[in-house]
Formats: structure tokens, sequence, C-alpha cells
């Protein structure tokens, strides 16, 4: 009989940073997992853990206590290294400032060829250029020839996080996570990058732990998937993304929701009534 088992797992994972006067619990006892296809949203202010618990997720930092798991398997045990290999390539990770996160010396051949080259994808310029082509088409840069052998400073800050969810994608991935990957980019053009992160999803069976501050960007790009709403390092509300967003039961998660700007001032007012009306009963 096959193991119950999701693609990526949190088991009581926390993280305990040792400043010198205090130790600061980043991360406290958070359970989660996610599966390939599936979008899970962690929301929170800043601050509130998301961004370490996307590293440990991501293998870039390992947690004081608790297990990562990838396909079933702890991902630091040393008694299966195949599994770090394997975790490795299948879990890639988009950073939310794509010029810092960009070599600014590497052109987007240099940069896209660099994995691709290295895990012995392809072999040679031809069949690195080939790939690539195909992975620009996937993330909306066409032609590839006008964007090949430029640098990061030579575009846009959202053809840039578009180079960066091309590099995530080299090595065909089952999983990504995406830290406040859309924050940095105007309105209009986070639409269009999480439309075409959809398009991945739905079409690559590529999953998403998609770690945001703004609830409406999470309703956007998760409403099929799920919500984890993050506070002080704890998950204090768990749950179908739009049944969290109708229906919140924690205050933290109302609160939030009600610090996203409302363009209607009508509604807007009735919001801050309730608001009042509740803090008053609570009083």
């Amino acid at each position: 009989m096959a193991e119950d088992h999701k693609l990526l797992e949190f088991d009581g994972i926390n993280q305990i940073f040792h400043t010198g006067k205090e130790d600061l619990h980043a991360v406290k006892d958070v359970d989660l997992s996610v599966d390939a296809g599936e979008v899970l949203c962690l929301v929170g202010q800043s601050g509130s853990g998301k961004s370490t618990l996307a590293k440990i997720g991501a293998g870039l930092r390992q947690p004081t206590s608790g297990q990562v798991r990838f396909d079933g398997r702890d991902i630091y045990d040393r008694a299966h290294r195949k599994t770090w290999s394997s975790f490795r390539r299948s879990v890639q990770y988009v950073h939310q400032d794509p010029y810092a996160s960009l070599n600014p010396i590497q052109t987007v051949y240099s940069i896209l060829s660099a994995p691709l080259l290295k895990h012995r994808v392809v072999r040679g310029r031809a069949e690195a250029e080939e790939k690539i082509t195909e992975l620009l088409a996937a993330v909306g840069l066409e032609p590839a020839g006008a964007y090949l052998e430029k640098f990061p400073h030579q575009m846009s800050g959202g053809q840039r996080q578009r180079v960066s969810v091309a590099r995530a994608l080299t090595l065909d991935p089952k999983l990504i996570l995406a830290d406040e990957s859309t924050s940095m980019l105007d309105v209009s053009i986070r639409t269009d990058l999480l439309a075409m992160l959809t398009e991945l999803r739905t079409h690559r069976g590529v999953g998403f732990l998609f770690i945001t501050h703004d609830l409406a960007m999470a309703k956007f790009f998760g409403a099929e998937g799920s919500m984890a709403v993050m506070r002080y390092g704890e998950i204090v509300e768990y749950g179908p993304t739009l049944e969290v967003i109708n229906d919140p039961q924690h205050e933290y998660t109302r609160a939030l929701l009600e610090a996203v700007p409302e363009a209607d001032p009508d509604l807007a007012r009735r919001k801050r009534a309730a608001r009042l009306a509740r803090e008053g009963d609570a009083a």
C-alpha cells in the first residue's frame, strides 16, 4: 500500500535565532504541507516568519527542530543522499527582488544556461539556446533572441521577474516557493505575472508555496488552493483560501482583511463601522 504523504511537508518546525541578549522564536511548531499542482498561500505581515519558513522549505536554512520532508523523506537524513539531490532539483525559489537575485554581470543566456549545463540537461550552446527559448516563451518573453544577450539592468522589473521564474523552471521543478515575488511590481504587471504562474500550475502541474502580505493577491492566485495565516511565527488560521477570506475565524485574519484598500468609499465606511462595533462589544 502506497504511503500517504505530500510532496513537501513541514512537521513541527521551529526556528530560534540566538541574538546574544535573548532568543528569538521566529517559527513556532509549524505543520504544513503542499503537493505538486497545489497552491498554498502563506500570508502575514512583515516579521511574521513567512520568509524564514520559506527558506527552511527551500533547504536554505536548517530548522532548530522539526522535519522538512520531501516525498515522505527527511531532506537532512544523511542516509538518503538521493533524496537531497532530487529535492534540490524539484523545489525552486523565486525571490522578492529580481534585480538583487539576478547576477548583474551575467546575460539572460548565462543566467539560464548555468543550471542547464551544470545538471547536464543540455549539452553545448545550441541545445542550451533551444531550451532557453522554450523557457522564455513559457514566461512570456518573446522573441527569445531579443533577451538572450540582455543584462538585468536592461530590462524592466516585470521582465526581470519573468527571467527569475524561467530560471526556477530550468530543472522542471515540481514545486516553486515564491517569496513576495510580486510585491515590487506595478499592479497590472502583478496580475500578468500571476496569470502566467497560474498557467504553469495548470499546464505543467507545478505546485506553489506563495508567500505574501497582500490578501488580495493571495485570493487572486490561490482561490483554488489553501491559505495559512502566520503571526509571530505561528499558524493562527488554516483552510481553503476562499473560506478563510470569506469567513475568517481569527481576529488577526480579520485585521489583515480590513487593511486591504477598498476602492468603494461606501463599503469602506461600512467595514470601518463594523470594526468599531466589534471593538465596542469587546470593550
